[in-house]
């Protein structure tokens, strides 16, 4: 199989399955001299594990990440960096009944269109387990990006299935099981999911990420646009199935003298473009944001067709996310930090040496 790597010069490979043995990836191309430990590395995937809330798998992992190699030290070396994370709480027999048909909404019946043979245990390589792999990929890229040019990237729950999130602060985000920017509204959200779980059905989500810090310059001005390659990297999050860019789709609605952002020495008036112009960097908030579908393993009997291609019916027992977008945001800010520690680096190894003609001007943030 390939396709499991993604970067250019910050390159992420991952391997393996939701109930093999363990996952593990290597990270190539973070320069050296970062100071790095596992626990820089575990506070991000303990935000995205599971078994954090009841509203979320109850599957038990306590995704302990043991780096193999590229630290020595306490700091990294320039050298690949391995690193594995095992699994611990597999529980392969909830799959029995699914080895000769396949779930609607999964990539059961492609992988095994596609290869000949399937892991159906928990998903195998689709298992959206191994974004663990990206979020410990990003946690270093987060940590590079603000010790090196004082770049943040945050992320929060922006809807809940019908219920719209208002962002009041980040400093609630991290203080709820589901990432809401406003902690009035989680009573609402709990008990929305406790009636979703009872009725055996699921729900969709939207996350907004934003990265703050960000130099004017960084992307490409053609292939490798900093947009393009973000929303590459956001539509490969299992289950996404949009990608906004800034004013994304209400763009349709807008006339260009409300769109395009207009700039004065002050700085620019709006940022409808979410930070970048031509594939370019403004210097302005990187402002993303993702729809996730709602989750495929339902208990409700849905209809399919088994490896004869007879018709048949398929219900999901086992523990499974009724919203997989809860738990999101830790992936979603990886991914971006990821991408954008890439740009950095192309950035400093062809422009470098290249000084802004102008001073930059400051951007709007929301």
């Amino acid at each position: 199989m390939s396709g499991n790597t993604f970067g250019l010069l910050y390159c992420v490979t991952s391997f393996g399955e939701s109930h093999g043995p363990a996952y593990g990836g290597v990270v190539d191309g973070c320069p050296p001299g970062l100071e790095l430990t596992e626990s820089d590395i575990q506070r991000e995937l303990n935000r995205r594990k599971p078994g954090s809330s009841r509203h979320v798998t109850q599957r038990q992992e306590s995704d302990r990440i043991e780096i193999l190699s590229g630290v020595f030290e306490g700091r990294t070396t320039g050298t690949a960096i391995g690193f594995v994370i095992r699994n611990e709480d597999q529980r392969s027999r909830d799959y029995s009944a699914l080895a000769d048909t396949f779930r609607p909404g999964h990539a059961d019946y492609t992988y095994w269109q596609k290869y000949g043979l399937r892991d159906f245990r928990g998903g195998g390589r689709a298992s959206a387990r191994e974004t663990m792999i990206r979020v410990a990929a990003g946690a270093i890229a987060k940590k590079w990006l603000r010790e090196r040019y004082s770049v943040e990237v945050r992320g929060h729950l922006a809807q809940l299935g019908p219920n719209r999130i208002a962002f009041k602060s980040w400093d609630a985000v991290d203080e709820n099981p589901f990432f809401s920017p406003d902690p009035d509204i989680v009573p609402r959200l709990e008990q929305f999911m406790d009636e979703l779980r009872a009725s055996g059905d699921s729900c969709g989500a939207r996350v907004n990420v934003v990265a703050s810090g960000v130099p004017v310059g960084w992307g490409e001005p053609v292939y490798g646009r900093l947009d393009s390659d973000i929303a590459s990297a956001m539509m490969g999050i299992n289950a996404v199935k949009g990608v906004e860019i800034g004013a994304g789709f209400a763009a349709i609605e807008q006339k260009g003298s409300e769109h395009g952002d207009e700039l004065t020495p002050q700085g620019f008036l709006s940022n409808n473009a979410g930070g970048t112009l031509g594939g370019i960097s403004t210097g302005q908030d990187i402002l993303v944001s993702i729809a996730l579908k709602p989750a495929s393993s339902i208990r409700l009997p849905r209809r399919s067709i088994d490896r004869k291609g007879e018709p048949t019916t398929v219900q999901t027992t086992g523990r499974h996310d009724p919203c997989v977008g809860i738990r999101a945001t830790p992936i979603a800010e990886a991914m971006l930090a990821c991408v954008l520690m890439d740009h950095a680096l192309r950035h400093r190894a062809q422009c470098g040496d290249v000084k802004p003609p102008i001073r930059p001007i400051p951007g709007r943030a929301r």
